[in-house]
This record gives C-alpha cells, sequence and structure tokens, in this order.
C-alpha cells in the first residue's frame, strides 16, 4: 500500500493511539499586521511545543506502539529532530535506541538525543550518510528501523497535526508546511485531502519536493543551506511523492535570508524561539513567496524549536 492511500478513519484510530504520550499543541490567532503584512487573519500551530521539540513525536510514537518491537530495539537515522523523537518515545517505553545524525546536526539536537538516553552515533556530512550508517547497523542488529518519513506509520502519526488543527481551526483556507523529507507535510496533506489548500515551504538551497514535482517522481536534490539538519534529506520520500502530488496545492521556496528573518521576526514579535526549519513556512509570507488573498485565512505550522539560544535582540 502507499501512502496516497492513508485513510483519514487511520489516521483518527491513530491519534486515539497516542493521543495519551503527545501534547495537543497550541494554536495561536494573530494579526498580520503585526509582523508588517497587510492586515490578515494567521493562525499558528505551534508544534516546537510538542515533546522533545517537534512533529516528530507523533511519528515515532505511532511507529512503536503500531509495530512489534524486537528485544535488540530500534534504529532511527536523523538530521537531528526525529532522533530526539524516537530517542524520547523510546525513552517512555523503556525500548533501546540507537540513533545515526551527521555532523550537521545541530547540538540542541545532539544534546536532547542524548538527554533521553539513546545510544548516538554522529558521522557523516549529511542525513543521507546517517541513513545509510543506520542501514548497516539494522542488517547487523535486527534493530527495527524507525525512518523519518518515508514510512507509513511516520506518515500517520505526523497527520494527526491536521487532525487536531482542523479542530482548532475549522475555518482555515490555506495552510503553509515546511518539507524537508515530506513526512510532515504528507501526512496533513493526507488529512486534508485539498478540503484546504496545503502548500508546501522548501529552502532554495534544498528543494526535494520541488524537483521531484518537476521530474515527476523523487530525484536527488541540493542539500544545503541554513536548514539544512531538518529540511535537506537529498529526496522526498517515495511514499510522501503521490501524496503530495494528489493532494499538495504546489510548492514555494524560500531564501536562507528569508528563514533568518522569520526567526527573528518570531522572537521579537511573540517571544517563540524557532529553529530554521520550524520557521520556514512563516518565511514564505514574510518574504511575499506566498500573497494571501483578501480575506484569506491562513495557518502556518511553526514545526520545531530544537535550536541553541541566539540573541536576536543584539
Amino acid at each position: 500500500m502507499t501512502g496516497d492511500m492513508i485513510s483519514r478513519d487511520e489516521i483518527a484510530a491513530t491519534e486515539r493511539l497516542i493521543r495519551p504520550r503527545i501534547r495537543r499543541t497550541p494554536v495561536i490567532e494573530i494579526d498580520g499586521a503585526d509582523f508588517g503584512l497587510e492586515a490578515q487573519r494567521l493562525c499558528l500551530k505551534l508544534e516546537l511545543f510538542q515533546h522533545a521539540g517537534s512533529f516528530k513525536t507523533r511519528g515515532a510514537f505511532a511507529n512503536l506502539l503500531t509495530r512489534a518491537i524486537p528485544a535488540v530495539g530500534v534504529v532511527a537515522a536523523s538530521g537531528g529532530n526525529h532522533g530526539a523523537a524516537v530517542a524520547y518515545a523510546a525513552m517512555k517505553l523503556g525500548i533501546p535506541a540507537k540513533i545515526f545524525v551527521p555532523a550537521i546536526s545541530s547540538p540542541a539536537k545532539i544534546a536532547r538525543i542524548r538527554e533521553y538516553g539513546a545510544d548516538l552515533v554522529v558521522g557523516g556530512d549529511r542525513y543521507a550518510d546517517a541513513l545509510a550508517a543506520s542501514e548497516i547497523w539494522a542488517a547487523r542488529s535486527g534493530a527495527l528501523r524507525v525512518h523519518a518519513f518515508d514510512q507509513r506509520e511516520t506518515l500517520i502519526g505526523q497527520a494527526t497535526i491536521g487532525l487536531e488543527l482542523e479542530y482548532q481551526a475549522a475555518d482555515l483556507d490555506t495552510l503553509l508546511v515546511a518539507v524537508g523529507g515530506g513526512g510532515l507535510i504528507g501526512g496533513i496533506a493526507a488529512w486534508y485531502q485539498r478540503r484546504i489548500k496545503v502548500i508546501g515551504v522548501e529552502p532554495d538551497a534544498s528543494p526535494t519536493l520541488t524537483q521531484a514535482l518537476l521530474a515527476g517522481e523523487p530525484v536527488d536534490a541540493e542539500t544545503a543551506g541554513i536548514a539544512a539538519d531538518s529540511l535537506a534529506p537529498r529526496r522526498v520520500g517515495n511514499q510522501v511523492f503521490p501524496i503530495a502530488a494528489r493532494h499538495v496545492d504546489h510548492v514555494v521556496l524560500v531564501s536562507d535570508a528569508a528563514i533568518r528573518q522569520a526567526q527573528e521576526m518570531l522572537w521579537s514579535g511573540m517571544r517563540i524561539v524557532a529553529e530554521p526549519g520550524g520557521a520556514a513556512a512563516f518565511a514564505a509570507l514574510l518574504s511575499g513567496r506566498y500573497q494571501p488573498r483578501a480575506g484569506e485565512h491562513v495557518g502556518v505550522v511553526l514545526s520545531g524549536g530544537n535550536t541553541v539560544a541566539v540573541n536576536f535582540d543584539r
């Protein structure tokens, strides 16, 4: 079965299963004029307040609660957030976890993984290197692979954000979602199924979904930029792609400067500290890469906050 066949009933069932283990993250309605935008209604979904600091915790629990776990435990490759989420879920469930991350992973994410007690391996330059190392370990050890985005259970877990958000903001017209491997946008799009407009936001230095949509299939893309630890996995997931092709309205690209500006504006305007990948979707609005129509109710997923403290007030 492909990710395109994920049903809303499956998502709802998984949401009930993981609900005791995850936070119902808050939504804040703000006035776009407060951020120098033309007056408009904006809704921020604060998924950076999730356990382990990102939306990834939903997919981690979906995997660990619905799949058979061998005695040796689980293994995951990650830019950082998925590793922290799997480590957190494994700690809570008493399951051994081994996490592989590349050297580009932020110190904040590495610290979180260690804090949760996982066996951590740091090596290689990019996520693809960590993934290759994790695959070798899985083959040798028999550990259960928990993929960061190209896994049915992961997609269904991330889709619970859409279910939750629909109850919190039922009149949304559009939702802006950052894209790396595509687990977040794939899950959310599978929930909404074009009942609202779901728009992907990627760094122009790591255009994984953009390149896949142009090619008609997942292809290798550049892996660079300020958000490379969370939004640069080389290519979008094979299970993600059919969902995105069918249910994502379109994708916009944002610059590193725009992402940095979004981080600064979230801090100065709301005292929210978002990591670069977590602020990318908001950058689409601030930079004008997405321009809402008059009266449009726009939602933005702030997907992660695992970053070292930065003095934006300097």
